[in-house]
């Protein structure tokens, strides 16, 4: 029973437009700040050989922006239970990767095929950031996010390599993801 000096706050349960919302967030927020971001690391790279400084930039920067600016939209929150959180945290990284998708198609002519892992693991990275912001542990859970992803980088500049790590950190990132949101329940995350 509550008190007179008390709020009841309904579970937030994101209905289609918000879900939406954050997909289009993950497309207009977070690639934007993340080209922003990654202009600094390039500019102040510059003293390396361009093929170091594309190397240091790709494998070990971009992991630590993208992942940073994909979290972003997810601090724009109300009420939210772990499991909203999360459901969230997956659909901005799904709008990050439509739109990196589509650049590595058009712009690199990328097959659409091997993409659409990459895409989809995008939204992982961004659930178990998101798991983190729930479970008041944000940092740990985004350097989880940001290794899987720095791991995928490194193995994609080594070639053929790339052919088995790839893969195997892309589920990795995947039964992580699963496994994280099996942990989520529908109580509120304490303020």
């Amino acid at each position: 029973m509550a008190s007179q000096d008390s709020v009841t706050i309904p579970i937030h349960k994101p209905k289609v437009q918000e879900k939406l919302f954050f997909l289009i967030s993950g497309m207009l927020v977070s690639i934007p700040m993340t080209l922003v971001l990654n202009i600094f690391p390039d500019y102040l790279l510059t003293f390396l050989s361009t093929a170091n400084a594309g190397l240091l930039s790709t494998v070990l920067l971009a992991p630590f922006i993208e992942e940073f600016c994909k979290a972003f939209p997810l601090f724009y929150r109300h009420a939210e239970t772990e499991r909203s959180i999360f459901t969230l945290g997956f659909y901005v990284g799904i709008g990050f990767g439509i739109v990196e998708l589509a650049e590595y198609v058009v712009l690199v002519q990328a097959p659409l095929l091997a993409r659409i892992p990459l895409m989809l693991f995008h939204g992982c990275s961004t659930s178990i950031t998101a798991y983190g912001i729930a479970k008041k542990q944000t940092f740990p859970y985004y350097l989880i996010a940001v290794g899987l992803h720095f791991s995928n980088n490194f193995f994609a500049e080594l070639g053929p390599i790339w052919d088995v790590a790839g893969p195997a950190f892309i589920g990795l990132a995947y039964f992580l993801s699963w496994f994280l949101y099996g942990k989520t329940r529908e109580r509120m995350i304490p303020l």
